[in-house]
């Protein structure tokens, strides 16, 4: 086993072959850069520990840009390759920033850790560091060598093919998050990527961007990804925005208010109007002059579909906390301060209603609806690397400035849901956004008929699926 030192000697001993190395492995570290470059905004603030000559911080294109690494040589030939990003040389578990960075204090959007944990004399001790570089919205994004590919890598070394690696860590994603998680930090996502390391014609093509990403064959992919976020543990208190979208819902608008609970520093209602035939209109207007003091808001939507009524409102709120609650009362309006309570405490930072674990009313969904749910909160979760047990309970809570980024963003996807859910549940993801859920009791309704198409909706969920797929996990 090396020591500490020797590490050290080891990397510097090497840096002035490491853009050699780099050369012939190129296709291997540019699947990395495209994976980073997916993960992470350009003109982020990004700091890369472990930076090597800083050809991946480059490539993720940061506002700001600082890469640490305890070899002098390697950060010399970094300065010179990218003079417009900053480079320190010193260790990832006890460097400083320079003082025109707020007198050394700073944070940063990312935190890049790339083949990094498995030759770290002390992970624990460069997660404890890190802290001190991380907001409550920090992401940690951490790629290391999958262990079952320990006895291939060795292999490749002794033929020459690779860079050798000082004793390495041979870390398990389990055993990453049980260090993040003990010293602060919270999992969001685990996936694996690359299957086949070099490039060959139409091979690389097939493994890489289909097999790997199907079950069991994932399993073998060469590179853990895994991202997470410090862990949130202040509670503050948040104005909210209650975003009701309705069409003939006439029956619900007076009960949904008083059965609402007081909750937040303060609270407004928004409805969002689609075309009512039965009166809708005139009882949200109704139930607006008749209760000033709940803060009513009446909005007719421009456009059709859930979707538009819930970005409608979600633009006109003044709070810092939206939620959305269905106006059919399927899911009761008393569930609300449990989501309000789960994001104020940073449980997560998207909350999403789950209907599938407490029994449900007779009426409340109907058996070929269920069966819908279940495949795409299965679908869903194999595509985000988050677990989700429902992806289209109407209930969903988050911070206005989460929201301002997905709308930001949206352009990725194009503006291809309907309904709403998956808008924000793609967007979410996209972010790298923390996603909770909280089971509520789902109820049968009481007026009005639904207004969802079994066949034609679930058609149309499908192949909005189907884009995702392409957009988040085949790439």
């Amino acid at each position: 086993m090396k020591t500490e030192q020797q590490i050290r000697d080891y990397f510097e001993g090497i840096a002035g072959y490491r853009l050699k190395w780099k050369k012939r492995n190129r296709f291997y570290h540019r699947s990395l850069e495209k994976y980073f470059s997916f993960l992470i905004p350009e003109n982020s603030k990004v700091l890369e520990l472990g930076c090597g000559t800083g050809e991946l911080l480059a490539a993720v294109k940061p506002s700001v840009g600082v890469g640490v690494d305890f070899s002098a040589g390697m950060i010399s030939v970094a300065r010179r390759q990218f003079p417009y990003l900053q480079f320190i040389c010193a260790g990832a578990a006890d460097f400083s920033l320079p003082e025109n960075f707020a007198g050394g204090e700073f944070s940063f959007d990312y935190i890049i850790m790339s083949d990094l944990l498995h030759v770290l004399w002390d992970v624990q001790a460069v997660l404890c560091h890190m802290k001190r570089f991380c907001s409550p919205s920090t992401r940690i994004v951490i790629s290391n060598y999958n262990f079952l590919w320990e006895p291939l890598l060795k292999l490749i070394e002794r033929l020459g093919l690779k860079q050798r690696s000082p004793s390495p860590n041979w870390l398990t994603p389990f055993d990453i998050g049980a260090l993040l998680e003990m010293e602060g930090f919270k999992v969001i996502s685990s996936f694996r990527k690359i299957l086949v390391p070099r490039y060959v014609p139409l091979i690389h093509f097939i493994f890489n961007r289909f097999l790997v990403n199907l079950p069991v064959l994932n399993a073998l992919g060469l590179i853990n990804f895994i991202t997470a976020r410090p862990s949130v543990c202040a509670v503050k208190h948040y104005p909210v925005s209650i975003i009701v979208p309705a069409r003939n819902e006439k029956g619900n608008i007076e009960e949904l208010v008083l059965r609402t609970p007081v909750f937040g520093l303060s609270q407004e209602f928004i409805f969002v109007e689609g075309q009512s035939t039965d009166g809708t209109w005139e009882e949200m207007l109704r139930t607006r002059d008749r209760y000033p003091e709940k803060n009513i808001r009446v909005l007719r939507q421009s456009g059709k579909g859930k979707g538009n009524a819930v970005r409608e409102g979600f633009d006109t709120a003044s709070g810092d906390v939206l939620m959305i609650l269905d106006a059919d009362l399927t899911t009761p309006p008393e569930e609300l301060p449990k989501f309000y309570k789960a994001l104020s405490e940073g449980k997560g930072e998207m909350i999403n209603g789950c209907r599938l674990v407490y029994p449900m009313e007779k009426e409340a969904m109907r058996f070929l609806n269920l069966l819908g749910n279940k495949f795409f909160s299965w679908f869903f979760s194999y595509l985000l690397g988050q677990r989700l047990k429902d992806t289209l309970c109407g209930t969903k809570v988050l911070y206005k400035s989460n929201y301002e980024n997905i709308k930001a963003n949206r352009s990725y996807f194009g503006d291809f849901d309907p309904f709403g859910d998956f808008d924000l549940l793609f967007g979410a993801s996209r972010l790298n956004l923390d996603i909770a859920e909280i089971p509520v009791r789902y109820r049968e309704r009481k007026y009005g008929t639904t207004q969802i198409r079994r066949f034609r909706h679930g058609w149309l969920l499908f192949k909005m699926s189907l884009l995702a797929a392409v957009k988040i996990k085949f790439i």
